[in-house]
């Protein structure tokens, strides 16, 4: 499974020591950061940009964790992040503007056959190679080299012609826009990663504790959701273990017609389902053996002091937030 976050990484970094408190806060402030810089041509923002992306690199060599294992985590989202960087660069475009690419394309007899035979041999080598992110890369530029390249051909062409126009906003808009995801998706791993679920638990509950005054009952709250993160690893690894259980039977998730690929589905979620209520009953049956008792106040096994490393963690993603929004304003 490509999905990572909700794993804790066990480890003394500087990330691992932080109060959960503090970690929580900052991760909310430097990712409020990321989406206050404006997507436009200014160098500001786009120097402000792209020092919040180095930023967020640089958090991964603080935590310890190797930089391959958070970008894998992306692996699930590389379909989407594509996606829209194409539409980026197709729906921007601004009158008075000279683009800096402007290539002629042709969708006709010609190029759909070699699209065609492109796709199939897209599945073919996807299956026999590790490199599949790239390799899926590979095969988005070869769509628009070849509607390109048959241009190039001394003949009449039939079918859709089209011009492929890039922008520098068009360019510009997708790059922001591909920058913010990596730097939320990073940053949101990290923090999963380096904090254990009782440590999230216990942060969440100590910064809604405001909100038991208004008979808000805070410690449900910060349990589902610590209960919830703590979930998506094991159902990612019961999951992977059926999908292989089913392939090692003869199932096929990769290459199956529409039907097929619906009931391999269903096979699927059904012993999902089954598995996630019978660990939710363990789970529930170990918490009431150890004494858990819904709105009941509870001892702490680890009692959470603020330290220098905190504040200067809760200051420096402070100052970024007050410096983008000043700078913002005067500009």
């Amino acid at each position: 499974m490509n999905i990572k976050i909700g794993q804790y990484i066990q480890g003394d970094s500087f990330l691992h020591k932080l109060d959960p408190r503090i970690k929580l806060v900052s991760m909310i402030l430097f990712i409020v950061s990321i989406f206050l810089v404006p997507i436009t041509l200014d160098t500001y923002n786009i120097v402000a940009m792209i020092t919040l992306f180095i930023i967020s690199i640089l958090l991964v060599f603080l935590s310890g964790i190797p930089l391959g294992k958070v970008l894998q985590g992306l692996k699930a989202i590389v379909f989407l992040m594509t996606f829209t960087f194409i539409i980026q660069l197709f729906s921007i475009q601004p009158l008075g503007e000279n683009p800096l690419l402007d290539l002629p394309m042709n969708l006709g007899l010609i190029s759909i056959p070699l699209l065609i035979l492109l796709l199939v041999l897209y599945f073919f080598v996807k299956k026999r190679i590790k490199f599949k992110t790239t390799w899926f890369f590979i095969f988005v530029v070869g769509i628009f080299y070849i509607q390109y390249a048959v241009t190039l051909i001394p003949m009449n062409l039939d079918g859709f012609n089209y011009q492929f126009l890039v922008y520098p906003s068009g360019l510009l808009r997708a790059g922001f826009i591909f920058l913010r995801i990596i730097a939320v998706m990073v940053v949101a791993s990290l923090l999963t990663f380096t904090t254990s679920t009782i440590e999230l638990n216990d942060g969440l509950e100590s910064l809604m504790k405001p909100l038991r005054y208004i008979k808000v009952p805070t410690y449900m709250f910060s349990m589902m959701i610590s209960l919830t993160l703590r979930s998506i690893p094991t159902l990612l690894n019961e999951t992977d273990k059926i999908m292989k259980a089913q392939t090692s039977r003869g199932a096929d998730f990769n290459e199956s017609s529409i039907g097929q690929k619906i009931g391999q589905i269903i096979a699927l979620l059904i012993p999902v389902f089954v598995i996630s209520f019978d660990r939710a009953e363990d789970l529930s049956n170990a918490m009431e053996a150890r004494g858990y008792i819904i709105g009941e106040e509870r001892t702490k096994l680890d009692v959470y002091k603020i330290g220098f490393k905190d504040y200067l963690a809760l200051f420096v993603t402070s100052a970024i937030l007050i410096t983008l929004v000043v700078m913002g304003i005067a500009l």
